[in-house]
């Protein structure tokens, strides 16, 4: 069964107005409702041979590469829901605590509708800069903190509950609403049926949470016949879920899921729970190796936090996880997705510590050839 069966008309034969317009029978919006829209969602579902290949078993993996979204993010989707129903509800600012990308996503979108938007971000090298430059042209207030994101967080909390502002992290209902969306695209361009399994970073632990909210409504309403299993990735040094309590100082290369405390804790459990999965951690190591692959071997520039989808899967399959599932699920072929949260220009500084420094040779067709292995 499919999704076309509510969606008549697929992405491709309708002109794309963001996802509130194309999913608005599954969001809490009405004719009231102002859409703030930059047109996000409808991103590539991209297969990669060669990291199916890597893995030495019987799969399809597809990437959903977030990257693409209007500011870089999956964030985008959650944003164009909570910044529209704060609009609806007459609110004229909004504030986040992030480590980036949500502070980028809440700027662009405040800036869109004509409303105020501070941001609060940890102290220190917390913040990847690109993240950090988009909110501050966007017009936000960007304020920095003596602290990390657990206790940034733990501020816009109090601050939005005594003043008229309206908080946009993922605590917020109407964010995960927005981003559940994300598995109703996945289903729809694998000819509406789910993947077997789904690989997620896991930081504030709202999108993990997203996702399956999004399978499991498809599937309550008839219009798929299964779920898939998640599989949740945190890094080592900021995995709480896995060692079962808060990490009090974080610390991790992949910024956006540098969390000690998260506040999904519960539900991104419930997910792994309900769909017989696992929220497991990669090492930074893992993490650039997966991000390396991805940009050589696939062509696919991420932002670190990202691939730790991928270095997840990786290191699943080493320990013969892959082939547990597969005899579990009784399938030949395991059909694989992971997302992909951000773009790697989010954080291009990574990029360049982990990539070979051009080489200079003399202007000199001989030197060039030479430096390529070439003979003149």
């Amino acid at each position: 069964m499919s999704t076309h069966q509510l969606l008549p008309s697929s992405p491709a034969t309708l002109p794309w107005r963001g996802l509130i317009h194309r999913y608005r029978d599954f969001l809490p919006v009405s004719e009231n409702t102002p859409i703030v829209s930059l047109n996000e969602g409808n991103t590539p579902l991209v297969p990669c041979c060669h990291l199916a290949d890597a893995l030495r078993t019987d799969v399809e993996v597809f990437v959903k590469y977030e990257g693409l979204n209007p500011t870089g993010s999956f964030k985008d989707r959650g944003m164009t829901m909570a910044v529209s129903k704060a609009l609806e509800e007459g609110s004229r600012a909004v504030m986040c605590a992030s480590t980036g990308n949500t502070s980028a996503s809440a700027a662009a979108y405040a800036a869109r509708a004509g409303m105020t938007c501070a941001v609060l971000i940890p102290s220190g090298k917390n913040v990847a800069l690109g993240k950090l430059a988009q909110a501050s042209i966007a017009g936000a207030k960007v304020i920095r903190i003596a602290g990390n994101f657990d206790k940034a967080l733990e501020m816009v909390k109090q601050l939005t509950e005594r003043y008229p502002i309206t908080l946009v992290n993922s605590l917020n209902p109407y964010r995960i609403e927005g981003q559940k969306t994300g598995s109703f695209e996945i289903v729809e361009q694998l000819g509406g049926e789910p993947p077997d399994l789904h690989c997620i970073p896991v930081g504030n632990a709202g999108n993990i949470t997203a996702y399956w909210k999004g399978y499991k409504e498809l599937h309550e309403r008839g219009l798929t016949d299964r779920r898939p299993v998640m599989w949740g990735f945190q890094a080592e040094g900021a995995a709480p879920i896995v060692h079962g309590k808060p990490v009090p100082e974080p610390e991790t290369i992949a910024t956006a899921i540098r969390i000690g405390n998260p506040a999904s804790w519960k539900q991104a459990e419930a997910a792994r729970d309900e769909s017989h999965g696992l929220i497991d951690m990669v090492t930074d190591g893992e993490i650039t190796e997966a991000y390396r692959m991805l940009a050589s071997r696939e062509g696919i520039f991420c932002e670190p936090a990202s691939a730790a989808s991928v270095a997840g899967l990786l290191k699943m399959n080493k320990l013969g996880r892959l082939e547990e599932l597969r005899k579990r699920l009784g399938k030949k072929t395991l059909r694989i997705a992971c997302v992909l949260t951000g773009h790697g220009l989010k954080d291009p500084s990574y990029a360049t510590e982990c990539a070979e420094p051009p080489v200079e040779v003399p202007t000199d067709m001989a030197a060039v050839l030479e430096c390529l292995g070439l003979e003149p």
